[in-house]
């Protein structure tokens, strides 16, 4: 059983690279996580392994620390989760925010993630939601609820300014992306700062 490799990377592609250990090269899947901290082609790299044996294959995946194997083998032990669909999910978002998605049941944000359907994102927080409390840090939990907080309060007036933007004569689609826009870029999401930039972002 495979549980680490540290050696040379040959290949590198966004969901799984080639490294290269003593001359045999593993060819071992990651998240997209992983992927970005991981080094250039010709680089060395170390890597926490789980093995994934079945009948017919024999497959490797991959985590830079222990907190994301951890995540994903919690991953795979829901029903219907498969170490593909575990990659995939961690791939989604960065693992503090997985982590409270389901610890807050935000299916919202869950079903966003590619192959991840309403059903499948209920078995992740009824399954999960105690289980992974461990891999959760209070610092993430308050940036997280507060980022949630202002979210929530940008969702709430944002038809408001679209529809002020609507009445002015521009076109709903157009409002939006400048609401949009203005939303994700500025730090003041109250309603008079947001309407004002999206009015600047329109004029441009």
């Amino acid at each position: 059983m495979i549980a680490h490799l540290s050696g040379r990377i040959i290949h590198k592609q966004p969901n799984s690279i080639i490294i290269d250990v003593g001359g045999v090269g593993y060819e071992v899947n990651i998240p997209l996580s992983t992927f970005y901290d991981l080094g250039e082609v010709g680089s060395d790299a170390s890597l926490r392994i789980h093995t994934y044996v079945r009948e017919d294959a024999i497959q490797l995946f991959g985590f830079r620390t222990g907190r994301e194997k951890e995540l994903f083998l919690r991953l795979t032990s829901v029903t219907g989760i498969g170490p593909k669909l575990a990659i995939t999910v961690l791939s989604g978002m960065p693992v503090d925010e997985l982590i409270m998605a389901i610890r807050t049941n935000d299916l919202a944000r869950l079903t966003a993630i590619p192959g991840v359907g309403r059903k499948t994102a209920e078995r992740l927080v009824v399954e999960l939601r105690d289980k992974i409390a461990a891999l959760s840090s209070k610092q993430a939990e308050e940036e997280y609820r507060a980022a949630t907080a202002v979210q929530a309060v940008a969702d709430g007036f944002k038809e408001d300014i679209v529809s002020a933007l609507v009445n002015l004569g521009w076109q709903k689609a157009v409002a939006e992306r400048a609401v949009t826009a203005a939303l994700k870029e500025e730090k003041d999401h109250s309603f008079e700062y947001i309407l004002k930039q999206s009015l600047k972002r329109l004029y441009r």
